[in-house]
């Protein structure tokens, strides 16, 4: 891995920032300093280590003290969180929380109207 894909990597979850929590910045540190408050606090670390790791590899001499393959790891979890979902993903989603929640709707209403016949005598 070289210093260009490490920045491509940054390059690439900063876009990612833009266009799924649509934060503005130049690059990922600036997002991060910006926006780094809505993502979750693993994500955020990983992510500040990838920014970090892109500072460092524009060094020759630093860029060979990188793990790389924990560099790879956060880019691997940045990545999974902010990946955006298709349209299709999306719609399936809410249909899905609006069944269950129909669904969680009905059986309490008719749990309370058992209760109900059952207090009363009727069953």
């Amino acid at each position: 891995m070289s210093a260009v894909s490490v920045q491509q990597m940054a390059d690439r979850v900063a876009g990612l920032m833009e266009e799924r929590l649509k934060v503005r910045g130049k690059g990922l540190a600036d997002k991060l300093r910006r926006g780094g408050r809505l993502l979750p606090r693993k994500v955020r670390a990983e992510a500040q280590l990838l920014a970090e790791a892109a500072e460092r590899a524009k060094v020759p001499k630093l860029m060979l003290q990188l793990d790389l393959e924990r560099v790879s790891a956060a880019y691997d979890a940045c990545l999974r969180y902010l990946r955006p979902l298709g349209r299709g993903a999306r719609a399936r989603g809410y249909l899905l929380n609006v069944a269950a929640g129909s669904g969680l709707a009905v059986v309490v209403t008719a749990g309370l109207v058992v209760t109900v016949l059952a207090w009363r005598g009727f069953l």
